[in-house]
């Protein structure tokens, strides 16, 4: 059985002989939709998925990224989990990106719901969202070197002390 929301994405961005396809591939195992992208489409199947009242997506569940060091090239894949609340359908877009190119669209534009996740996956991974309103690190400071989320990252590796200021708290203030 297949799922009509990837039906519908193939339907409309499959491609042809003549043009690359903009969907690379699906898979629908286990109830879950999932379609594969390539990264210079994924905003028009995004906006066809918001915008189309045959998909009606308009609940952002998931973005982060999956490093898949020495098993699989690209390295990286981003995933976005989208969901339908009044059809009551779901969707994950996966798009592979290479380390050296490590730069998809963001999605905040289209759900704002995304800006912290794609911040996160920022932050833990490295990867640039082209196009994110506010694109900085959410969890580490700003002096903090590498993406702890990446496979290759040392868990033993030692970072730059960052000495701030810290505002003295008030204790006249009433709870």
């Amino acid at each position: 059985m297949t799922s009509p929301v990837l039906d519908a994405l193939l339907a409309r961005f499959g491609g042809t002989d003549r043009d690359a396809p903009v969907i690379l591939g699906t898979s629908d195992r286990f109830g879950d939709a999932v379609a594969t992208v390539a990264r210079e489409g994924l905003l028009d199947v995004a906006r066809f998925l918001r915008d189309d009242p045959a998909m009606a997506f308009d609940a952002p569940v998931l973005a982060t990224a999956t490093d898949w060091l020495g098993r699989r090239e690209p390295r990286f894949e981003v995933v976005w989990q989208l969901r339908s609340t009044t059809l009551l359908h779901s969707v994950r877009l996966k798009v592979p990106v290479a380390e050296e190119d490590l730069v998809v669209p963001s999605l905040t534009p289209l759900w704002k719901g995304f800006n912290w996740q794609e911040r996160e996956c920022f932050d833990m991974y490295g990867v640039r969202f082209d196009g994110h309103p506010d694109l900085r690190r959410i969890y580490m400071y700003d002096e903090f070197v590498g993406h702890p989320l990446r496979k290759d990252y040392p868990k033993e590796k030692r970072q730059p002390l960052v000495r701030r200021a810290v505002e003295p708290h008030d204790r006249t203030r009433s709870r």
